[in-house]
């Protein structure tokens, strides 16, 4: 039988093993994925007996995907820039990481903003965290001409444009309201605005009604940002949709077989989050 897992500390939150399983039984494969909380202090020696393990590789989430990132040898070009990893699988008794959050990031959109242009555009992305480097550099690859980003620490969204060149513009997160005009794309890459954290202040009115807003948050689906931006015409996407298409590669890398984002898997992790969910 083959296995994955996804690690974290704490890990119980992960929707992985919804997305994963109802793969493996939709493809007929004799498989299971499993949720496993690491401690940070044992990561190294998790990460370094995988090749010996029962698993095929694992997903990686917070606090671990930077320092995975120097356990394993990176396997593609965007991973290198990134630092960091969502997704380690195996081949011939090496660990190879990767980021698939960014092209995550882009399928949600297509998929659910078709109409978007991302080229030569510009784009706000609130965050410089993880997850805001893989979007920025996604972003960057589909052609976006300028990225203002947008962080408490503004020192983070200098580190941003170190990594990325000049397409990068740091600004103040006091800033964050007003560098909105012609933007084409705001993305909420911060954890404010889910539930149990901060609720993120942003004043939408220099938006242009032709912006697509979307939110990396899923819980709760339709956040306090997004529910703002729909009540002024504005189209937004929302953020369970990125969590299952970066899930696509992982699953591909570790079971031999490419699994699709279909309305029926969506509506299923939906429900897991909020129980009146209704498609």
């Amino acid at each position: 039988m083959k296995k994955a897992c996804v690690i974290g500390w704490p890990i119980s939150h992960s929707r992985s093993p919804l997305i994963h399983n109802y793969w493996l039984r939709l493809c007929g494969i004799a498989g299971e994925y499993l949720r496993l909380p690491v401690e940070p202090a044992n990561l190294d020696q998790f990460i370094a007996n995988l090749p010996r393990s029962e698993f095929a590789g694992c997903n990686v989430t917070i606090p671990h995907k930077e320092r995975a990132f120097e356990l394993v040898t990176p396997a593609d070009e965007l991973t290198k820039r990134l630092d960091v990893v969502n997704t380690i699988y195996c081949r011939d008794g090496k660990l190879f990481g990767t980021s698939t959050d960014g092209e995550g990031f882009i399928a949600n959109l297509l998929a659910n903003a078709a109409q978007l242009k991302l080229q030569n555009e510009k784009a706000v992305v609130l965050g410089a965290g993880g997850a805001a480097m893989a979007i920025a550099g996604a972003l960057l690859d589909q052609g976006m001409a300028e990225i203002v980003v947008a962080n408490r620490t503004f020192s983070r969204s200098q580190q941003l444009q170190e990594k990325f060149g000049s397409a990068i513009k740091p600004a103040p997160w006091e800033n964050r309201s007003d560098v909105l005009a012609d933007c084409a794309l705001l993305v909420n890459a911060t954890a404010l605005g889910m539930k149990g954290q901060l609720p993120l202040h942003i004043n939408l009115s220099r938006l242009p009604a032709s912006s697509v807003v979307t939110d990396i948050v899923y819980t709760p689906l339709q956040t306090p940002l997004l529910i703002n931006a729909a009540e002024r015409g504005n189209r937004t996407v929302n953020g369970l949709g990125m969590l299952l298409h970066q899930a696509v590669r992982g699953f591909e890398l570790w079971f031999g077989k490419r699994p699709e984002v279909t309305p029926t898997l969506y509506n299923l992790v939906a429900r897991d989050i909020d129980p009146e969910y209704a498609a």
